[in-house]
């Protein structure tokens, strides 16, 4: 292993607090980063990592280090990417939520693969807090405002948000002509996976946003039980159009309150401000924003750029 591999192996280690984790990463075995640290460590002189039965973490000369290879290894990704003929390749980790990833990215992922054969793409789902640095994630899709101030946001899309119900929910309590006649209604509750709150009821009302919060006969953390609840004439939700597109059509839920529309949700892209961006991560990123705005009405498309 030369001394470029070596700061990428011992950065994953950093990274992601463990050996073993990095080398899976990476597609080498633990043993070959264990002496390609020691052989660091000999070279310096200085000890890099503590080691303990749980995990590994850098002392202050391996923190100082790893800055120092950071900066390196952007440097030579940059240079790389600089010429026509560097070809993105590397495993890309993204995090996304799974029915962002089934209507947006997946349908257009064969193109993209056979476009970069040299990428090997790894997706987790969900809809949760992801450290991407712990967690050896390079990117993430996420709907709303960003709230972590290290990652840098590329703003894609915006959706188009409605209010919701079952034609079986408005025949029991009727259909709303105003956030002003919600009185005896239910929502669904959907749990905000950023704050741990349910999230009210917006409406947009003479120009003004507006929240409402009327009771709820169930609460969820998942989209698809969300509308799964509606669908069973549960209660009113609220979600991205393109989610209930299948049952709005077929007649199974039907908008409400279409006057009073939600804000839209803006969908960024997020990575950490503390990385350059790799080549593979950039083309994924322009990549994945040419598919919402294919998928999207133009108006609603994110203008390049962060956000």
């Amino acid at each position: 292993m030369d001394r470029i591999d070596a700061m990428r192996a011992f950065n994953r280690i950093v990274e992601r607090r463990s050996f073993t984790l990095a080398a899976q990463d990476l597609g080498l075995p633990r043993s070959t980063l264990t002496e390609a640290v020691q052989q660091m460590e000999a070279r310096l002189g200085v000890r890099l990592l503590q080691r303990t039965t749980r995990q590994v973490r850098p002392t202050l000369d391996g923190e100082a280090y790893y800055r120092r290879c950071l900066s390196i290894l952007a440097d030579i990704e940059e240079a790389e990417s600089a010429f026509t003929g560097a070809t993105p390749k590397g495993a890309l980790r993204i995090d996304v939520h799974g029915t962002l990833a089934r209507h947006f990215m997946l349908p257009g992922l064969p193109h993209f693969l056979a476009r970069y054969p040299d990428i090997h793409l790894h997706i987790g789902e969900g809809d949760r807090f992801v450290d991407l640095i712990r967690e050896g994630v390079d990117c993430v899709l996420r709907v709303g405002q960003p709230a972590d101030g290290s990652m840098v946001g590329r703003r894609i899309a915006l959706l188009e948000e409605g209010t919701f119900a079952s034609p079986a929910y408005l025949a029991r309590y009727g259909t709303p002509q105003s956030p002003d006649a919600l009185d005896g209604h239910l929502m669904i509750g959907f749990v905000s996976s950023a704050s741990g709150n349910v999230i009210p009821l917006e409406f947009t009302v003479g120009g003004q946003v507006r929240n409402v919060v009327i009771p709820t006969a169930l609460t969820v953390m998942a989209a698809e039980t969300n509308a799964a609840a509606a669908l069973l004439g549960l209660g009113l939700i609220q979600v991205p159009r393109y989610r209930v597109a299948r049952e709005l059509a077929a007649g199974e839920l039907i908008e409400v309150l279409g006057d009073f529309p939600p804000s839209p949700s803006p969908v960024y892209v997020l990575y950490p401000h503390s990385r350059q961006l790799s080549p593979r991560v950039r083309v994924f990123i322009d990549w994945i924003a040419g598919e919402f705005a294919a998928r999207v009405p133009a108006s609603q498309v994110g203008k390049a750029g962060p956000q």
